[in-house]
């Protein structure tokens, strides 16, 4: 199978943070690149922080970047990313910050260089409405909140 190329993106790093690595990805076959902090934050139970990352980039038209969490911090820390996915729109050139939250039960440090976030650039589809008087019949109709079971201790 023959794999897409990569697509290039513009990052700039901000003042000061020339001894961060760029986000990279872990493996070859690692869809999220980790990113890592450019402060040092003490993350207390149930806190948010827009923890900065000291860089901002140019996203091609018609991608995205998205945010997610890093799967070993939510598992063992209860540190995760509140808005998941998070989306960095392609005009956007601020400062990349990854919003965090912890969900554990200690106070959690962050120190600069620590990788708090993977970054999943993704294609855009925009969508156009079609308003209309009615709606075609499906056999789910409007249940929704859990109403194709799952979990065999929920009813119904």
């Amino acid at each position: 199978m023959h794999l897409p190329d990569p697509v290039p993106v513009m990052v700039k790093r901000l003042p000061g943070n020339d001894d961060l690595p760029l986000p990279a990805y872990a493996t070859s076959g690692a869809a999220g690149m980790d990113v890592v902090s450019a402060e040092d934050v003490d993350l207390a139970p149930g806190a948010r922080h827009a923890v900065a990352t000291g860089l901002a980039m140019a996203i091609p038209e018609g991608f995205e970047i998205q945010v997610r969490p890093r799967s070993g911090l939510a598992l063992k820390h209860g540190i995760t990313v509140p808005n998941t996915p998070g989306t960095i729109d392609s005009d956007y050139r601020g400062e990349l910050k990854v919003i965090m939250i912890n969900l554990g039960a200690e106070t959690f440090s962050i120190r600069r260089g620590d990788r708090v976030a993977q970054l999943v650039l993704a294609p855009v589809t925009q969508a156009s409405w079609l308003e209309v008087e009615e709606l075609d019949e499906t056999a789910r109709g409007a249940g929704g909140f859990g109403s194709t079971g799952g979990l065999a201790a929920l009813p119904g």
